[in-house]
């Protein structure tokens, strides 16, 4: 072993293959390797340690570096493995340097991608909206045009179609009658069998030379065959991946298209809460057929919903599609008021959080809702809260144990607290997933489409909702609400506050991701 110890103005002990030497101390004068940092000896530097010259002339150095893989580097390196207990304190300043500049450089990437990446904005709405007047006041209407975007129009009729075996032949048949365009935008778009239905229908009508349009979010199609794709792009579809992952997108890959629209000819629309999926096929008669509606619009109205579509076709194909077969004259269809209301993270605001915020406060009676993915935030609470206290009746159906996303219910329901304290009525959909997206206020102003209520839809995704202001459209809804509340199990204060340790622990772990679910 090799050992070498000494103190200022002591005595310098070397200690060689058990043997000792003594040696007399003398004034230190720095060596090369100990001004540069590249040589500590022994346990601790002193000024009593030996030169380079000294452990030159005794062979414990060399003057060339060792090959790849030693421990010493730079003109001078201590031989190895010879006398293992001199090694050098820490490498050449130059390489430990670069090795920093490393390390910060990959700091600030994976910096910048959790900011950019999981960022969910900076606007955001933080004080209760005042409870002014309700939805049946003119004001409301007004306030929704010019806060949300487009006008609410009149002339519009809006048909309910509930569950697969009344949604997808209604759809099927649009796009077998189309004349001039069909523009179909979604999320979910998997194999299957309705996934090769809709690919056939739509790459027929491209073969018999209607202008076919389709964009899928490259996210929610992860379970479409490529061949599925091709084949419709081969029939002349036009047909595009949303935000595919590149790497000048990775900034934006955490901001999808959750809208579901489907256009036909700009006089016929769809939206609501159905992907194309055979999971949604059936009646909801158990498990495995997801609980769902979805929506038939005709009249003014459906030329605000092929604008949305056309927000994200342009931004994804740089193609502008217009002419009377995107945007024919629309006669009156009936006579309810409506708005297609779009909203996207690149837009920066709170807006279809605000649709929700300013629907709370003008609440009079009461406030039915059913939602797939129920997380509020702390505002929303309030809001509920505070419509508790002005005597409306609050009642929300969410999934019960059968979900596809078991972190959200946990997440949700960590959040229940305040809510039933305040005397609002939860309940579990028990027959199979509960996938709608329904709001309700006071049984006049009805909210469909694809939103949810979290963050991810309110920050993070592209959303498009249909907002009907009619009586008859709402009583509707509100009749499918009881026949679904009849199938779900009310959840209890005394059910959330009987919870063992491990369901409070993980419900609210979960919670702590909210802002991303």
């Amino acid at each position: 072993m090799f050992d070498v110890t000494g103190q200022r103005e002591a005595n310098l002990t070397v200690k060689t293959c058990g043997r000792q030497q003594v040696f007399a101390s003398r004034p230190h004068q720095p060596s090369h390797l100990e001004e540069t940092g590249r040589l500590s000896v022994g346990p601790h530097k002193t000024e009593s340690q030996p030169s380079e010259g000294w452990l030159l002339r005794r062979g414990l150095l060399k003057s060339t570096p060792f090959a790849h893989g030693g421990r010493g580097r730079g003109p001078y390196a201590l031989k190895e493995p010879q006398y293992p207990g001199l090694k050098p304190a820490f490498v050449p300043m130059k390489k430990k340097t670069l090795k920093v500049l490393l390390f910060v450089v990959l700091a600030l990437l994976v910096a910048f991608t959790a900011t950019t990446v999981l960022s969910s904005g900076e606007d955001r709405i933080s004080h209760p909206i005042p409870a002014r007047y309700g939805v049946d006041d003119p004001q409301f209407a007004r306030t929704m045009g010019a806060l949300l975007g487009p006008p609410l129009v009149g002339g519009n009729r809006v048909t309910v179609y509930t569950n697969g075996d009344e949604i997808f032949p209604a759809m099927l048949q649009a796009i077998a009658e189309a004349q001039s365009s069909i523009n179909f935008e979604t999320y979910i778009y998997w194999s299957g069998q309705i996934g090769h239905k809709f690919s056939e229908a739509l790459s027929a009508k491209a073969r018999a030379g209607v202008e076919t349009s389709v964009l899928v979010d490259w996210v929610g199609a992860a379970k479409m065959e490529r061949e599925l794709f091709e084949s419709m792009r081969k029939s002349g579809v036009k047909v595009e991946y949303y935000r595919p992952l590149h790497w000048y997108t990775l900034s934006r890959i955490n901001n999808r298209t959750h809208r579901k629209l489907l256009v036909v000819d700009g006089k016929v629309g769809f939206t609501g809460g159905v992907g194309i999926a055979d999971v949604w096929l059936g009646n909801a008669q158990g498990p495995e057929n997801w609980r769902d509606s979805h929506f038939r619009l005709e009249g003014p109205a459906v030329a605000q919903m092929q604008a949305a579509f056309l927000d994200n076709w342009i931004g994804t194909r740089s193609e502008v599609l217009d002419g009377p077969a995107y945007f024919p004259q629309l006669a009156p269809a009936g006579d309810q008021y409506a708005q297609v209301f779009k909203s996207s993270a690149r837009e920066g605001s709170d807006s279809v959080r605000l649709l929700y915020m300013l629907s709370i406060a003008a609440a009079r009676k009461t406030i039915h809702m059913s939602n797939a993915y129920f997380v509020p935030d702390d505002l929303s609470v309030r809001m509920f809260v505070e419509a508790r206290k002005r005597g409306v009746k609050v009642d929300i159906i969410v999934p019960g144990d059968i979900t596809d996303q078991a972190i959200v219910g946990k997440a949700s329901r960590a959040l229940w607290g305040d809510l039933l304290r305040a005397g609002v009525k939860i309940y579990r959909y028990e027959p199979t997933m509960m996938h709608c997206k329904i709001f309700i206020v006071d049984g006049l102003w009805t909210s469909v489409g694809s939103t949810n209520f979290d963050n991810r839809s309110f920050r993070l995704n592209d959303e498009a909702n249909l907002n009907v202001l009619d009586a008859a459209f709402a009583n509707e809804n509100l009749s499918q609400f009881e026949r679904d509340k009849s199938r779900s199990k009310e959840f209890s204060l005394a059910d959330w506050e009987s919870r063992s340790a491990g369901e409070k622990f993980s419900d609210w772990a979960a919670s702590l991701f909210r802002i991303q679910l």
